[in-house]
């Protein structure tokens, strides 16, 4: 049984129209500019009230802690709305951190990206037999700047973890080079990200007949 419980944006009878701030009528969130300010100057909002934002709360706290810092301590970082790494926790999972492809397409065209992508046998599926074939990782590259890792994304036991040391690592500007100059260890399943070589475009198949 799958209970999928949302979250509503309780922002119609708060007041807001009294002040003119602007909402987002068919979901009620609250569009803001990239500092977290509203239609009116001196109101802001974070969190998951944001529309065509991610609903995530260690994003809202992110977001919080840096608009203080703006507001009150002379910064002017602001929150990265993209480079967010975040899991869904399935029996198998799966984690992601920056673009998906098919955004990645959308903001840099699809001539200018290329897609690293492989199928993988974890070490501990190997004794039971479970499939070879079920578990994936991928990267989106921007090939206009130095083959920088933009979108990376994995579908296997442990994303979680997994996702969290690249994200890191994504933040620093990680390259498809710097990957391949990493020594995986072995026999991980992070590892799979420091020995692809085949592209999404060539057509080449990915299926693995060993672990």
């Amino acid at each position: 049984v799958l209970i999928a419980v949302g979250r509503d944006a309780c922002t119609r009878n708060i007041g807001l129209q009294t002040i003119g701030v602007k909402i987002n009528e068919k979901n009620g969130k609250v569009p803001v500019n990239d500092e977290e300010q509203t239609n009116v100057p001196y109101v802001y909002a974070i969190g998951d009230i944001l529309d065509g934002k991610l609903e995530l709360t260690p994003v809202a706290i992110q977001a919080g802690r840096l608009l203080a810092q703006r507001l009150y301590g002379g910064s002017s970082r602001k929150c990265d709305y993209i480079n967010v790494p975040t899991t869904v926790f399935t029996p198998l999972e799966y984690g992601s951190c920056g673009y998906p492809e098919e955004r990645a397409i959308d903001e840099y065209g699809k001539q200018n990206l290329e897609v690293y992508h492989t199928l993988f046998w974890p070490l501990e599926w190997t004794v039971p037999g479970r499939d070879n074939n079920t578990c994936y990782a991928k990267i989106i590259c921007n090939k206009q700047d130095n083959n920088r890792v933009i979108g990376l994304h994995v579908l296997g036991p442990n994303a979680g973890e997994v996702t969290q040391g690249f994200a890191a690592a994504i933040k620093c500007g990680l390259t498809k080079e710097l990957l391949d100059e990493t020594i995986g260890i072995h026999p991980t399943c992070a590892e799979v990200f420091t020995t692809m070589d085949i592209t999404k475009s060539s057509g080449q198949d990915i299926t693995q007949k060993g672990c």
